[in-house]
């Protein structure tokens, strides 16, 4: 059952970038069904941040390494977002100054960056359930997918070759994979208050990345009532994970 469920998240960190990929050199889906997707991805993570992972991690370390933990996601993905070029969904609009030719690859990097702290928030099921760790990488799958749409459209309107940006942008699951497999077998073999930490730290990047990117995107379609239903369809889903 173990195995079943870390081959399901695996397939799930690899879902994501590769379904954006193939959907960025071939159409785009309409921006009501894209900001929908991004509002549920959001419900579900901030439900998982203060319903199940802060909770789990007051409990093994106390509220002080929970709060200093929740911080430290906080703070490190926002020191991610400044200083490497990444992308929000919004339009597939792209940080920063620089012209297209020049920053696709560095785009591609930034995304390699980012995806391994993701990878290593699939991985906290190993000290808690991993249903939880199912949960949140089915939240991460959903938030990489238009990722994924807005890494491979540049690469490809560079590049013009259609198999090769969707391989090179489809690799960028590679760091999530990895990122899982590395907090998978190492978080266990931890100390408390360091297993705390990392709980806390990976609700503290769940919430930054709903707060910075998911929710001020789906939110920019005000004019459809979507968006809302789908975050509280997130939210929901995982109180129910709650009863199993």
């Amino acid at each position: 059952m173990i195995m079943e469920l870390i081959f399901t998240i695996i397939l799930l960190a690899i879902a994501g970038p590769v379904i954006g990929s193939i959907i960025g050199v071939s159409r785009k889906p309409s921006k009501t069904v894209m900001y929908a997707v991004l509002s549920f991805a959001a419900g579900v993570m901030i439900s998982i941040s203060f319903l199940e992972l802060l909770p789990e991690s007051i409990a093994v370390s106390g509220i002080l390494f929970a709060s200093a933990g929740l911080t430290i996601g906080f703070v490190v993905m926002y020191i991610l977002d400044k200083s490497i070029p990444h992308i929000h969904p919004e339009l597939c609009s792209q940080e920063g100054d620089h012209k297209l030719k020049k920053t696709a690859t560095f785009l591609l990097i930034g995304i390699f960056l980012h995806n391994f702290p993701e990878g290593l928030a699939m991985g906290v099921g190993s000290v808690t359930t991993m249903s939880l760790s199912l949960v949140i990488a089915i939240a991460i799958c959903i938030h990489d997918i238009p990722e994924g749409i807005c890494t491979s459209a540049p690469y490809y309107y560079v590049t013009k070759k259609r198999l090769r940006t969707f391989l090179v942008s489809s690799s960028t699951a590679i760091p999530t994979v990895l990122g899982f497999l590395a907090s998978y077998y190492f978080l266990q073999s931890l100390p408390d208050i360091v297993i705390g930490l990392v709980i806390a730290a990976t609700a503290g990047l769940m919430v930054y990345i709903s707060a910075d990117e998911l929710i001020p995107t789906s939110c920019s379609n005000s004019g459809s009532h979507a968006t809302i239903f789908s975050f509280m369809l997130g939210a929901v889903m995982v109180m129910m994970l709650g009863m199993l």
